[in-house]
């Protein structure tokens, strides 16, 4: 027999979705107040769109929580410590929004092998100019941060003949046939010296933060492009600006930023190698409906019984 929980939507503005979770005991709100009535209550919390002090506001408040649910998948801007001390089961959006991802990530590498921006701006300057473009499937892909999100990058880019290379804290015992090679995270230079194309897909813990710095950008070749479709500060930011303009690498892809949004006159908007994306390549047109159905089907088990999908460790981070 399913056990219904109230279900408590935390979130910084109402959006369509909201519709979706129709007929469920349902309360949505931008501040604790909103919550006030389901205290004493059994129920769930879907972190959809509020900050951090709005989730754990409404989460110390409540005195039954039963498990909480992010739409994200990153969760360094979510977790506090009381929900890391509790029993409460945390579950996150993880697989979600990865296949976007996995897209941007062939079409960043497909836009510095065939100079897509010397392309349009020879265009728009009305000339005509022949010039060599690279072959992808000659090509290396490293991977650092084989999650999910990995996995989507490594099923575009290996069906196009490229080598692909990924890096793992651990390792799998068995083989995965779209990884030609795993390295360990004290590998990791290793890796990098060998990839013309470093696809970042971490998650930001202490652990990751700013692992990818000087001496990672000393590692890679100078013809090396480096994409981030994971956290931002994953790579320190500053590192990566002195490698692309003292051309130490041949560019950067990104979809994330150490500070969001990028302030006006930062030296990021002016560089010609690098392609930026502010923080959309995962926003397609059904990315929020995506999440909702997700939280849908996690409801279900958790109102039948059923085991959840994508339970986090909270004292990892991911």
């Amino acid at each position: 027999m399913s056990i219904e929980h109230t279900v408590l939507v935390v979130t910084r503005e109402d959006d369509p979705q909201f519709s979706m979770l129709k007929g469920l005991p349902l309360i949505v709100g931008h501040e604790p107040a909103a919550f006030a009535s389901a205290v004493k209550e059994p129920v769930v919390i879907l972190a959809w769109s509020g900050p951090r002090k709005l989730m754990r506001d409404v989460f110390t408040m409540c005195q039954d929580v039963r498990w909480v649910h992010s739409r994200s998948a990153g969760l360094d801007s979510l977790l506090f410590p009381e929900l890391v001390a509790s029993d409460v089961p945390l579950t996150n959006g993880s697989g979600v929004f990865s296949q976007s991802l996995g897209e941007f990530a062939l079409g960043a590498i497909l836009y510095f092998a065939k100079d897509f921006r010397r392309m349009i701006r020879n265009q728009a300057a009305g000339v005509w100019e022949q010039f060599d473009v690279e072959e992808i499937s000659r090509q290396t892909v490293g991977i650092v941060g084989y999650g999910d999100i990995g996995r989507a990058v490594a099923k575009r880019v290996h069906p196009m003949g490229m080598t692909v290379l990924a890096n793992k804290r651990h390792p799998p015992q068995s083989a995965d046939p779209m990884v030609d090679q795993f390295y360990k995270t004290e590998e990791l230079p290793e890796m990098l010296a060998r990839c013309d194309y470093v696809v970042v897909c971490l998650p930001l813990t202490a652990e990751t933060r700013h692992m990818i710095s000087d001496a990672e950008f000393a590692a890679m070749k100078p013809s090396a492009v480096v994409i981030n479709i994971g956290r931002g500060p994953v790579i320190d930011q500053a590192a990566m600006v002195r490698a692309l303009t003292a051309k130490r690498i041949k560019g950067a892809g990104l979809d994330v930023f150490e500070q969001e949004p990028i302030p006006a006159g930062d030296p990021m908007y002016g560089l010609e190698n690098v392609l930026l994306s502010p923080h959309c390549a995962d926003h397609t047109a059904e990315w929020l409906n995506q999440a909702m159905r997700f939280f849908l089907d996690q409801y279900r088990r958790f109102t039948n019984g059923e085991p959840l999908e994508n339970v986090v460790d909270k004292t990892l981070g991911y």
